[in-house]
């Protein structure tokens, strides 16, 4: 499938419902975060860091992690870096564990970068949750913003589905289950629609009058 716009991605998905189509009016177009500075391997490395930290903390943690580094952050510089060194950083033992093991899967080539685009969502999505502590929430995100892809659709997000119940006006958020299929008639763009999604709980909770949808 060739490769399309984001801003004609918007069009199109928003011309599929109006509901959607107020979203997009309301929140403005999006546009695609920068990726992680150290390429693909960096923006994994700092998922794994971030987990289940405040956001000062985990920038704490991230930049003594990466000092530790000689030269370009990558599987081979960050293998090289003796344990002690990192639990000094202020790495838990999971999270030593987890980047030791993403480490090693990339370098026996379960995880792959280069020619990563010739792979399907869920072929990636298989490799990065084979890595510890890497679950299926975590390899969607990486997906969407460091790989750009257009039709992710994490249905285990609360977000997600806390933004869709607000602007299709639900009794309540729909589950995980209950979300999937109401992606269908979006393909091949559902990224959009879940980024929508979240705008719609700062929208809808902000004090937007839902009588403009």
């Amino acid at each position: 499938m060739p490769r399309i716009s984001l801003v004609r991605a918007i069009d199109e998905v928003a011309g599929r419902d109006p509901v959607l189509a107020n979203l997009v009016r309301l929140a403005g177009p999006i546009g695609h975060r920068p990726g992680d500075p150290h390429g693909h391997f960096g923006a994994l490395v700092r998922a794994i860091v971030f987990q289940q930290l405040a956001g000062a903390a985990a920038n704490a943690i991230h930049t003594r992690v990466l000092a530790t580094i000689d030269g370009e952050l990558s599987a081979e510089t960050l293998a090289a870096v003796p344990d002690d060194v990192l639990r000094g950083a202020g790495l838990s033992a999971g999270k030593l564990a987890s980047l030791r093991d993403l480490s090693a899967k990339v370098l026996d080539g379960t995880v792959v970068f280069d020619g990563a685009g010739r792979l399907s969502d869920g072929e990636i999505v298989d490799r990065l949750v084979a890595v510890r502590g890497v679950g299926r929430w975590t390899a969607e995100m990486y997906l969407m913003f460091e790989l750009r892809r257009l039709d992710v659709w994490p249905v285990g997000d609360l977000g997600v589905r806390q933004g869709y119940g607000l602007a299709w006006d639900l009794a309540a958020p729909p589950t995980a289950k209950e979300l999937d299929p109401l992606g269908e008639r979006f393909r091949p763009y559902r990224s959009i629609v879940a980024r929508y999604c979240w705008e719609a709980v700062h929208l809808f909770r902000g004090g937007t009058d839902p009588a403009l949808r």
